[in-house]
């Protein structure tokens, strides 16, 4: 991939193909063509593959209202023991990998600081605060209301010490307005009868919603998009080179030209800023997934999240989906589900599952920038380029927001939203 440079192929009284080019077809570059489709642009959407295949596919299925502090650095002695031993389901990375993720992991804790985790925590709320409303809005232009289930999510906790712990935390969000119940095992059992762990206690997370199957849903929102004259193509977003009527792609057999281009690929976002010059610490946090049958008549009611032993449980469309923490690799190795291997014996310890689905786990990626901000604006240095990454284990939560700021953007109008903690340029 490079910037055309001398004469373009184009000339000037030929009118690009459509105003804006969007690369990657997950829920963030989906949502960005929507919302500019609203706004009365021609939108071409563009990917490798068919609308959330990749990333978007594969995470717990949660629009998460309340995750108000971003996942931050740990700071406890015990904690940051067992996750470098590589011990730990929540975390685990290959050994010669970390040399080259450690600058990124050492910038990752200076931000993790109690004052700097808040001031991010405040730049983000107004995504947060967007969030569902944004899906919901989508949703209901797409007539498909019944992808959300309000019933929110539980966090349960097999210590008497973590449960207290966590009932701390929660207290701390009510300057947020983030509604939650403490359940004692009595209750826990009355909310999900077919949980056999001993729990101390749980946390239920009343204002997230949840769906059955995030792929499908990133699916339905492409749907409308081109039932609204926009159009999907299969293409190759390295191909993106500066014209002199704005960018092109290759796409559908032909290169493709636009006004304006908008980079959404996640942990492949690299693959087109880089060799624009570009600098950013985006690093890549893999995670796995399995479904896995209910035995008998099993029902799980809501996602459930063995806090203690590192993975969830979410009811999904295909089965139960036992999902893991997350893995520091290369984005690019080839997979080792040594999490699903560690946590599937617990999970079947707290709820009646019977056959694996699938014969091999699947695996993602998850686009992180340490300050735990996403970038959503233009490029500093080239007209009519914009991003829209990195948003950090929240990308199915953030899409339709992030869709709608960046699209006020690119149009002139007021974002509902101060832009600058997401900008590029913060990154030099």
């Amino acid at each position: 991939m490079h910037q055309s440079s001398g004469s373009s192929p184009h000339s000037e009284s030929q009118r690009p193909d459509v105003d804006v080019l969007v690369l990657g077809a997950g829920i963030i570059g989906v949502s960005v063509a929507l919302h500019l489709q609203k706004r009365g642009k021609s939108v071409l959407l563009v990917d490798r593959r068919a609308p959330g295949e990749e990333t978007s596919y594969g995470n717990a299925g949660l629009i998460e209202r309340a995750s108000v502090i971003p996942y931050g650095f740990p700071r406890e002695i015990a904690t940051l023991f067992k996750y470098a031993t590589n011990r730990s389901a929540d975390v685990r990375f290959h050994w010669r990998f970390l040399p080259r993720v450690l600058p990124w992991l050492a910038r990752f804790w200076l931000e993790s600081s109690s004052r700097r985790l808040r001031r991010a925590a405040l730049d983000m709320l107004p995504l947060i605060e967007g969030s569902l409303i944004e899906h919901t809005a989508l949703m209901a232009e797409a007539g498909i209301q019944h992808r959300a289930r309000r019933t929110g999510w539980i966090e349960a906790y097999r210590s008497e010490g973590a449960f207290s712990a966590a009932k701390r935390a929660a207290r701390a969000l009510d300057e947020f307005g983030i509604r939650y119940d403490f359940l004692d095992p009595q209750e826990l059992s009355v909310r999900e009868p077919h949980l056999t762990g001993q729990f101390a206690g749980a946390v239920h997370w009343l204002d997230p919603a949840t769906t059955a199957d995030p792929g499908g849903l990133v699916a339905d929102y492409a749907a409308l998009f081109t039932r609204r004259g926009g159009a999907v193509v299969r293409g190759d977003a390295t191909s993106l080179a500066a014209c002199e009527d704005g960018w092109s792609v290759v796409a559908g057999g032909r290169r493709i030209t636009a006004r304006e281009a908008v980079v959404a690929l996640g942990p492949w976002s690299d693959t087109v800023y880089k060799p624009l010059g570009y600098r950013v610490p985006l690093a890549v946090k893999r995670g796995y997934h399995v479904h896995i049958e209910p035995a008998g008549d099993a029902v799980l009611n809501h996602p459930v999240v063995d806090v203690e032993r590192g993975y969830l449980l979410a009811p999904m469309a295909r089965g139960i989906r036992l999902t893991t923490g997350i893995e520091f690799a290369h984005r690019d190795d080839p997979a080792t589900p040594v999490q699903i291997n560690q946590t599937e014996p617990h999970a079947r310890t707290i709820f009646p599952l019977g056959r694996r689905i699938e014969p091999e786990p699947w695996m993602g990626a998850r686009p992180c920038l340490p300050d735990m901000r996403p970038i959503i604006g233009p490029a500093p240095r080239h007209k009519g380029l914009w991003f829209a990454f990195g948003h950090n284990h929240h990308g199915l939560t953030l899409g339709p927001v992030t869709g709608r700021l960046l699209a006020e953007m690119m149009t002139g109008e007021t974002p509902f939203a101060d832009p600058a903690p997401y900008a590029m340029s913060r990154f030099g």
